[in-house]
């Protein structure tokens, strides 16, 4: 399976290297409190969300997430 900021969270968190990836630029985000609410929606669809931002999800951010998870293969 490939992987991008179009893949769901739950795509996301079920690879350990997909995980590892989103933990690196946003630490703690595979144990938010929140994200039983947001496993269905891809990070795309996250990064809209002003809980996103104010977390230091920017579209820099998001693109160099999308870069190192396409590269997984």
């Amino acid at each position: 399976m490939s992987y991008s900021i179009h893949s769901t969270l739950q795509d996301i968190l079920s690879n350990e290297q997909a995980k590892a990836v989103l933990e690196k630029h946003m630490p703690g985000a595979s144990s938010h409190p929140d994200l039983p609410m947001a496993m269905h929606l891809t990070l795309q669809q996250i990064s809209y969300y002003p809980e996103a931002v104010d977390a230091g999800l920017s579209q820099e951010k998001l693109q160099a997430i999308d870069a190192e998870l396409k590269a997984l293969g």
